[in-house]
């Protein structure tokens, strides 16, 4: 399976996305009942807990990224990712191998 990567959008209304660094771990987790969005994907931090979302909108996913629809059944409740790229439009994260269905 070729590299899945994602961007995580919404930094800004939490915690901001300077203090992330590459090679940082993100904890993906659903969230089917999100009341905006049945696809949500949340993403956690240690010790932050919530810092954002999997951008699901062409407005938000950056490049070749994989948006939070596209990314939903590819895994389980749970998934890792590991921050790849800190740019000015959103971070961007490599969903961990182990984790992919």
């Amino acid at each position: 399976m070729a590299k899945t990567y994602i961007t995580v959008a919404g930094t800004g209304f939490r915690h901001g996305s300077e203090f992330m660094k590459k090679g940082m771990q993100v904890k993906l987790i659903k969230e089917p009942d999100n009341k905006y969005d049945n696809e949500a994907i949340r993403v956690d931090m240690k010790g932050l807990g919530t810092i954002g979302y999997v951008a699901n909108s062409i407005k938000t996913v950056i490049g070749d990224c994989m948006s939070a629809g596209r990314l939903y059944d590819k895994i389980g409740k749970k998934a890792t990712a590991t921050v790849k790229y800190v740019v000015a439009d959103g971070v961007i994260c490599k969903v961990n191998k182990k984790d992919l269905k």
